[in-house]
């Protein structure tokens, strides 16, 4: 049988698929669906030092090949996240992978402050974000920005640090370096496309919001260029995400450079898309004779 298990910044996981962050909760309410202790990891919807209400409804509109949402980063707050949703997570055979968010730099570090003595393998930090100090623009969309975040997370954090960067930039090789220098065990790509959509029946914006992230099938293309280009221009690992629906779009990622692919969108029309998924790569693996996982990552080049 093939070797699926791949290492991301010395944490090993049995193999590389896991859960995007937002759209798997924290794993209770898709564990009637899914044999978690399948997945590689489980990345928690992202966390913030105080609750968030998120954004005014509606927040979630469906477009071709995918969907578009504004939900704002709506979450319990650290407090009861830790109280509630690690002790869940620990019952199972999968690694734990918290998604941290903040409007400045003081809330990230007061969330990693206090998962630092929690018993979760990494952080992944969603520097997608507006900066409120920075008039709302995201810190994942200026490089000076994301190399000042990760340096400040690295300098407290306990577990490996992954930096999730946004694809609403100019040159996504340049992000990857800046948060590479700034210290970063792992990047992860891509968030969502920022994206619109005009009801026109009732003349007006499809979500409260106007705006919103645009993620599904219809992302996929521009994912994959955007993993590749990273992983052209750093030594990190990646994670790899956007519009991951089966196997094939997983080993697409790979074959690209990633390590590890995050399944998002497709929870929400498969809850047991991310347990088939990590079934076919390891199905792929054996038919094609390929002894390890790891003699696929980046082998396009």
């Amino acid at each position: 049988m093939a070797k699926t298990a791949v290492n991301l910044a010395g944490v090993t996981l049995k193999n590389p698929v896991m859960t995007a962050s937002g759209t798997f909760g924290s794993g209770a309410e898709f564990s009637e669906f899914v044999d978690l202790n399948k997945l590689g990891a489980v990345v928690t919807k992202g966390v913030a030092n105080i609750p968030w209400p998120g954004n005014p409804t509606p927040r979630i509109a469906e477009t071709a090949s995918g969907m578009i949402n504004a939900i704002g980063l709506q979450n319990p707050g650290i407090d009861l996240f830790c109280e509630r949703d690690i002790p869940f997570l620990q019952k199972y055979d999968t690694k734990i992978i918290v998604n941290v968010c903040g409007k400045s730099t003081e809330d990230y570090l007061e969330v990693v402050e206090r998962l630092g003595d929690e018993p979760v393998d990494m952080l992944e930090i969603n520097i997608s974000c507006p900066n409120v100090k920075e008039g709302g623009i995201a810190f994942g969309q200026k490089a000076e920005a994301a190399y000042e975040i990760t340096k400040a997370v690295k300098a407290k954090a306990k577990q490996p640090v992954i930096m999730k960067l946004s694809p609403n930039v100019t040159d996504i090789a340049e992000m990857a370096k800046a948060v590479e220098a700034g210290g970063a065990d792992v990047i992860s790509l891509i968030n969502t496309l920022t994206g619109m959509k005009i009801d026109i029946n009732r003349r007006t914006f499809a979500l409260a919001n106007k705006t919103g992230g645009l993620s599904g099938p219809a992302i996929k293309p521009v994912a994959v260029r955007m993993v590749y280009q990273a992983a052209q221009a750093v030594k990190i690992p990646i994670i790899g995400m956007g519009g991951i629906a089966t196997w094939e779009d997983a080993i697409e990622f790979i074959l690209a450079g990633a390590t590890g692919v995050s399944v998002g969108t497709a929870n929400f029309n498969n809850p047991r898309a991310s347990e088939e998924i990590a079934a076919g790569i390891e199905s792929y693996l054996d038919r094609n004779g390929i002894a390890d996982i790891n003699e696929l990552i980046g082998a396009v080049r």
